[in-house]
């Protein structure tokens, strides 16, 4: 029997917050019901409102209330400084890391297990057993690999890792060298004045017409709608995914965990919790990727 995606992660804070702020908002997950947690920065080596043994301080609170701890890595390595602090997370002796790069996983190969991040780009079986090689204990698929071409790759992978999948939040479609927070306000990016922490679900970018499209967020970029796969847990369990990752957002992320907990224990309770998810969520829903659709369609929207 396939194993049964129990386990909910909160992944790792993707906005720019005030360093209180941050506080905070890990001293509420420490009693939610979130199993594993994953810190750091993963976007801007520019944000600096938590240094590195200010991540570490909650990560052995978190630890201590008993969640596993993992420790992101940044996805675009872009100098000396970032790959010096990119070699001191991976030493850190303490947690296992979350690798969202090659060279963190070159860091990583033969040493430690870890945890192979969604901007890997794992998308066939032989690179997963690759990765399994040297060390990935669990990966996280490409947020627009859809559920037929999960289901496909882990059927034909030999003894692949666990699978975490990107279950609830903003997507984060893509990186860039350039900082389009500050490009907006007409500033270079190393003087960039910090804008991100003005926009703590990232900065809403509409069509012509009005329709929000996507969200700013200093060098990356992401949906505008909510990716939710709460409706597809039986689909999930199916598969054998073990782990449901919620991405954090300002506003309301310890009710959502409560929702997929509450649903992961009880699968019929999928539609009530919908409807009590739609006023907590930053913008509409979307699952148009697990469909083999349009990212931004949700069900029974599609024309």
């Amino acid at each position: 029997m396939k194993p049964r995606a129990t386990k909910l992660a909160l992944g790792p804070l993707l906005y720019y917050w005030a360093r209180e702020q941050v506080f905070d908002f890990y001293r509420a997950v420490a009693g939610s019901a979130a199993d594993i947690v994953y810190l750091g920065e993963v976007v801007c080596s520019r944000r600096h409102e938590l240094r590195a043994p200010d991540w570490l301080a909650i990560a052995r609170a978190l630890a201590a209330a008993g969640k596993e701890v993992v420790l992101s890595t940044q996805a675009l390595i872009e100098s000396e400084s970032d790959l010096k602090a990119l070699r001191r997370l991976v030493a850190n002796g303490e947690f296992i890391v979350e690798a969202n790069d090659v060279g963190a996983v070159h860091l990583l190969a033969g040493t430690a297990p870890f945890i192979a991040g969604p901007h890997l780009n794992i998308y066939n079986s032989a690179t997963l057993e690759l990765f399994r090689e040297l060390g990935a204990q669990r990966w996280v698929p490409p947020l627009e690999m859809p559920r037929a071409m999960l289901s496909a790759l882990l059927q034909e992978t030999t003894a692949p890792p666990a699978t975490e999948v990107f279950a609830y939040g903003r997507m984060p479609l893509a990186f860039s060298a350039r900082c389009f927070t500050a490009r907006r306000f007409n500033l270079q990016k190393d003087g960039c004045e910090f804008r991100c922490l003005e926009y703590p679900d990232g900065m809403l970018l509409s069509t012509g017409e009005g329709r929000p499209f996507l969200v700013l967020n200093g060098i990356q970029t992401h949906s505008a709608a909510v990716c939710n796969l709460l409706p597809f847990l039986p689909e999930l369990r199916e598969l054998g995914v073990q782990v449901l990752r919620v991405s954090p957002q300002a506003q309301h992320t310890i009710e959502i965990l409560d929702e997929f907990r509450t649903c992961i224990e009880d699968a019929t309770r999928a539609a009530s919790a919908m409807q009590r998810l739609a006023p907590l969520m930053p913008g509409a829903a979307c699952d148009g990727y697990w469909r083999a659709r349009p990212g931004i369609e949700a069900a029974g929207t599609a024309s």
